[in-house]
């Protein structure tokens, strides 16, 4: 599919159908891994058609006069959906995209060669079909994807040749051509040339490359500036390999971290939502609403850099698409979608790309009623933003976790401790609290790395693995610190939430933790550390609204045991022990569930009268903390007198009292 669209059998090239449509709905089907719906397709390829089920089924017929085989049906039909089977076939795009998303960037040099040779071309060149808007808009999208994987395959593959390779200058060159506006590749040309002396040559292609950016009214500034120190073989050659050197972003929001700091961090572009009609795709209206909310709430999160609207919206307008446009902004994400309309429902496509690999890290299709537009949309913000957050802090994470310690900076030391935090036992959190300091120690201006720090003795306290009064105002005084450096971070104020309730100031905590969910109202952990809180002496319907608003946000938090355990604990405060069974034992099914939320499933059951299932988790419990008692249960919360007579009731029933 790279080039003319081609099919062999045995070595001999097929004779495809003439007709455009026959061929884009093979393409179609082969790229979609689900069946499909006629009613999809139709829309798809037919601008209102007389008969479109009619062209549909001849085109259904061309395509099965080619592919199909003796005994082998390849174009399968079930009830109203249309599937191609594509076992025992090799399709081009189809093995660059499991290569994307492996990770080109672990990919080893012979496995690249390999795939760079599979870039005969644009993706299904002259397949434009006029009058198909849908059609078009998805071969545009899969053109840029395809196109951004050729770019992360040579940027890789000139990575990993040695500098005095025969094929570099080829490599660079191509991949200067592919993404003309990509910064880094024009200085990992000039740094080859440079090492081989052609310095009239690095001379003219500066000045053509600085024509290039100024007509597009880019920055080429960082390569001029880099050009001196490229010049005198100051950067020139690492370990045998050809040097390629980060260049800086521009236009990002952080309000307390120079821009001289950003390569340390991750950084994101979100670029405009179109609106997909019957006839075009559109921008403006709810879209652009959408993409505003979107960049708003991800900058009021502070988990990373996010490129200002002005800049995405400014590309957008010159037609340049979200791949392109992440590389010419250099970010590492890149975020983009679409809005339709559909009958009486709404459809939102979103999709989160690594840009350097060319990986589709995330993508979701959000398909609602029409009831009240402006509350869907929302809704659904609430979820791209969250996704967005979640994914990008996962991927970041198992990166920091393929570096040498030795070698990590202030970001990567950060996730680095995000990875063993979630383990939650006490020698990961020892880990954690270990690369948290040494974020710290390389950025004392990291406000979320004190927030962490904050986090690992505050779980020392909470699990009574240290000190109760030691960790409890160390967790403080971490917290204290990412305050002073950022009053604005929702993390911050999260922290020293929490540690007031070490400290059993439960009003003040919940100053702090309101404080974070205003400051970004899709900080998960801040709505599920209210839920917490409210859960034990509280408000407990507050806190059940909390615990669901928590999960809404991030379903799969690594911290979900805590969100399910802090709605048991509420429904037990109001008398609903079955309820706080089943909420307890979907806490207790977590796998990175611990002891304490083990020991809230064998009270909940237990007050429930399903002895049975709560006696199991008393075993469980006092396997590995043989005289483990209600009275510990008690210590670890903050509940009133008459809940804690309650759980004291539960406790006797299963020999925990």
């Amino acid at each position: 599919m790279l080039g003319p669209l081609t099919i062999v059998h045995n070595g001999v090239p097929l004779d495809l159908p003439a007709s455009r449509k026959v061929r884009a709905l093979f393409a179609y089907l082969a790229l979609t891994p689900h069946a499909v719906g006629r009613s999809r397709l139709c829309d798809l390829l037919w601008d209102v058609p007389n008969d479109p089920r009619g062209e549909l089924r001849w085109c259904l017929s061309k395509l099965r006069g080619v592919l199909n085989e003796p005994g082998h049906q390849r174009i399968e039909t079930t009830d109203d959906t249309i599937r191609l089977d594509l076992d025992g076939c090799f399709v081009d795009v189809l093995h660059i995209a499991s290569a994307a998303n492996e990770g080109i960037e672990t990919l080893d040099l012979p496995r690249l060669r390999e795939l760079s040779r599979h870039f005969a071309g644009d993706f299904l060149e002259g397949l434009e079909i006029d009058r198909s808007p849908h059609f078009n808009h998805w071969l545009i999208a899969q053109r840029r994807r395809f196109r951004s994987c050729h770019a992360a395959v040579l940027e890789h593959l000139a990575r990993k040749l040695p500098a005095d390779s025969d094929e570099i200058s080829s490599i660079l060159n191509a991949w200067v051509g592919l993404a003309p506006f990509d910064k880094r590749a024009h200085l990992a040309l000039l740094a080859t040339l440079a090492e081989r002396g052609q310095i009239v040559e690095c001379e003219e292609h500066l000045a053509t490359a600085a024509r290039l950016f100024e007509a597009e009214g880019l920055d080429f500034t960082p390569v001029r500036e880099a050009w001196p120190a490229i010049k005198n073989g100051r950067q020139s050659t690492a370990a045998g390999h050809i040097y390629i050197p980060a260049a800086p972003r521009i236009d990002l929001i952080s309000p307390t971290t120079p821009i001289a700091g950003a390569d340390h961090h991750a950084s994101l572009a979100v670029m405009p939502f179109v609106l997909e009609t019957s006839s075009e795709l559109i921008r403006g209206g709810l879209a652009d609403g959408l993409t505003h909310d979107i960049i708003t709430r991800l900058a009021r999160l502070k988990s990373f850099f996010v490129i200002a609207r002005g800049s995405v919206f400014a590309l957008a307008e010159r037609n340049i698409g979200p791949e392109d446009a992440g590389r010419r902004l250099n970010v590492d994400y890149v975020a983009s979608g679409s809005v339709r309309y559909q009958q009486n429902r709404i459809l939102v496509r979103a999709e989160l790309v690594e840009v350097r690999t060319a990986r589709i890290v995330w993508a979701e299709v959000f398909d609602h009623k029409l009831d009240d537009t402006f509350l869907i949309l929302d809704e659904i913000g609430d979820r791209i933003v969250s996704s967005i957050s979640s994914e990008i802090e996962l991927v970041e994470r198992n990166r920091a976790m393929l570096k040498s310690p030795s070698s990590l900076n202030a970001w990567e030391a950060y996730h680095r401790g995000l990875w063993h935090m979630y383990r939650f036992t006490r020698q990961e959190n020892e880990l954690a609290q270990h690369f948290f300091g040494v974020a710290v120690r390389l950025d004392p201006t990291f406000a979320r790395a004190h927030a962490g720090l904050s986090f690992t003795h505050w779980q020392n306290a909470f699990q009574r693995w240290g000190d109760y009064a030691r960790e409890s105002d160390q967790a403080y005084a971490a917290a204290g610190q990412s305050l002073i450096v950022d009053d604005n971070n929702p993390a911050a104020h999260w922290a020293m939430g929490r540690a007031l309730w070490l400290r059993h100031r439960q009003d003040e905590s919940l100053v702090e933790l309101e404080r974070a969910v205003e400051l970004s109202p899709n900080f998960a952990l801040g709505h599920y550390a209210l839920s917490f809180v409210q859960s034990q002496s509280g408000d407990p319907t507050a806190a059940i609204g909390s615990s669901d608003h928590s999960r809404h946000l991030s379903p799969v938090d690594p911290l979900l045991f805590g969100m399910l355990g802090a709605r048991a604990m509420a429904h037990v405060r109001l008398g609903q022990f079955e309820e706080a069974a089943e909420w307890a034992l979907r806490a207790a099914a977590r796998p990175n569930a611990h002891a304490i939320i083990l020991s809230i499933a064998a009270h909940c059951l237990a007050l429930a009268g399903r002895i049975d299932e709560a006696n199991a988790f008393a075993v469980s419990i006092r396997k590995t903390l043989p005289q483990y008692c209600v009275d510990d249960f008690l210590a670890t919360f903050q509940f009133t007198p008459d809940t804690e007579a309650v759980f004291r009731q539960g406790a006797k029933r299963i020999g925990l009292a």
